[in-house]
């Protein structure tokens, strides 16, 4: 079984809850997601079966989308609600006011140090758990893009948003950031995931829904590995130019087509009809002779 599953995971449930039953229906061992969603946090769960969980690193790097809750006032120590107060203050009107102004300062690239209370390792040691023996290191500030940030409605210290992120954007950081800005300090109360590169929540299994699924039902609901890597560019290959790359050879260039306006460098699949031959890396090289190649990173497909 072989495929992308979409799971709107509620909150209280772990990501780990969801591999464990989806690989309990599925009956296979290689199953794994596309990025974890915190127990307090809901949302899509993109989870890989099979052969797919080979694409997980194209999925970890997609964009995602989100709605969340901070709250104005109150900081934790691990920057959200599951954590304890470190310190509280009562923001009036005026701090509350100020959100249309900041909030726009962190749009585009920015920087942020992640939280100790993560899965980031120091000397092969999670921060989180350094963090429960009241230790704090370093860390090294990362560069991550926000594309868009929203401001929703506003209740008392509540203040919801949306945010379009890159990759490694922790949004409790993000959410403790805006309250330094603000001057009155922030943690994050709820968050919910709607999307993850070409995929949105919309699409997705309630995680309930799993409880009465057989192996059949839920080999009806996955994506297939070519749609699982949606909004990566396809070329397309004709009989021959696939049996070269299932064995492991490029195909010639009258074997392939190529999409129009490639840019480079560029991850592209290597499709034969609705099958995913393989994943192969796109470059051209300013060798004098305006070469442009392509390389196998992963095949996926027998002739």
């Amino acid at each position: 079984m072989d495929g992308l599953l979409l799971i709107d995971k509620p909150e209280g449930v772990s990501s780990f809850d969801v591999i464990r039953r989806v690989r309990r229906i599925a009956g296979v061992k290689r199953v794994g997601h596309g990025g974890t969603l915190d127990p307090f946090a809901s949302g899509l769960l993109t989870v890989a079966l099979g052969s797919a969980t080979r694409l997980l690193e194209y999925l970890l790097g997609e964009d995602k989308i989100y709605r969340a809750t901070m709250r104005l006032g109150q900081q934790t120590d691990t920057q959200d609600l599951t954590g304890r107060i470190v310190c509280e203050t009562r923001p009036d009107e005026e701090v509350i006011a100020r959100l249309e102004e900041v909030l726009p300062r962190f749009v585009g690239e920015i920087e942020q140090t992640p939280p100790m209370y993560s899965a980031l390792k120091k000397d092969g040691v999670p921060l989180y758990k350094l963090a429960r023996r009241g230790e704090e290191v370093d860390r090294r500030p990362r560069r991550v893009q926000i594309h868009a940030l929203r401001l929703g409605a506003v209740q008392g210290y509540d203040v919801s948003f949306e945010v379009h992120c890159s990759k490694g954007t922790y949004v409790r950081t993000l959410a403790h950031d805006i309250g330094q800005a603000l001057g009155c300090g922030a943690h994050l109360r709820t968050l919910r995931r709607l999307a993850a590169g070409a995929f949105h929540v919309d699409a997705a299994l309630r995680f309930d829904e799993l409880e009465t699924m057989d192996r059949e039902r839920l080999r009806r609901q996955l994506h297939s590995p070519l749609q699982a890597m949606a909004g990566y560019p396809v070329a397309r290959l004709d009989d021959e130019g696939f049996r070269h790359v299932c064995n492991g050879r490029l195909p010639a260039p009258g074997q392939i087509v190529l999409p129009e306006s490639l840019s480079s460098p560029a991850t592209v699949c290597l499709a034969y009809g609705d099958r995913l031959a393989a994943v192969a890396e796109y470059r051209c090289v300013d060798d004098g002779n305006n070469g442009c190649r392509l390389r196998l990173r992963k095949v996926f497909s027998a002739p």
